[in-house]
């Protein structure tokens, strides 16, 4: 049996959320377990040492604190897509996340095994506005740790993978749309200076090595029986 692109979920119940039309919704227990990892990755104190990731690159891109913008807005973009997939198309929905969880997961292993961190975020600032005042606070919130391969990046694919064949999305003029706005997510991350350009590339380089697993079609296996008379 296979699975509905839109199942009622008002039909849903929790001695039937195995079944074809809703187990998709289990995919969703990877993000408290991703942000419980990362969390512990993060702010554990367990990591002793960590490699810095830089090239010469970096030192050509200036800061520029308007790209906080589409940085930001990147938590739209993947929450929007996962919200648009889950109730428009499952297949879709299926699709992205089965993305995240492949490259999400290699990025914490590899997270674990080669700690790294990056040292490009600017002393002070060349203009004093509300987004530079931002970007200090953000600083201060945020680590420089854990940044090679850029999540940010695998989720900014991660959308334009589930949307690229999502019903009326996957026309031309949208595909450019997530096109350019995945590209536009993955620069701002250089110019905000939260990564150097090899964790871009590290990033684009796992998304071509997961994207054949994450959009291979599932198999619905069906058992087909053969009619009276042809068994006689």
């Amino acid at each position: 049996m296979s699975e509905p692109s839109r199942p009622d979920y008002r039909a849903l119940r929790p001695g039937n959320i195995t079944d074809p039309a809703y187990r998709h919704i289990l995919l969703l227990l990877y993000w408290p377990i991703h942000g419980l990892a990362f969390l512990l990755l993060e702010r554990g104190g367990f990591i002793r040492r960590y490699y810095t990731v830089q090239c010469a690159l970096d030192g050509l891109i200036p800061f520029n604190e308007w790209f906080f913008i589409p940085y930001l807005f990147w938590f739209v973009y993947l929450i929007g897509g996962l919200v648009y997939t889950f109730f428009r198309d499952v297949p879709s929905f299926r699709r992205m996340m089965r993305f995240i969880i492949l490259t999400y997961g290699v990025t914490l292993v590899i997270y674990v095994l080669w700690p790294t961190r990056q040292l490009l975020r600017p002393d002070s600032f060349p203009r004093d506005n509300a987004m530079t005042r931002f970007a200090a606070w953000f600083y201060d919130f945020d680590t420089n740790t854990n940044v090679c391969p850029s999540i940010h990046v695998l989720g900014a694919v991660a959308v334009s993978v589930g949307l690229w064949d999502c019903g009326r999305l996957a026309r031309p003029r949208w595909r450019l749309a997530f096109g350019a706005m995945t590209a536009l997510i993955s620069v701002s991350t250089l110019f905000v200076k939260q990564h150097s350009v090899l964790d871009v590339l590290a990033a684009a380089a796992l998304s071509a090595l997961m994207l054949p697993l994450a959009c291979a079609p599932a198999r619905h296996h069906t058992h087909r029986h053969r009619p009276a008379a042809a068994r006689r």
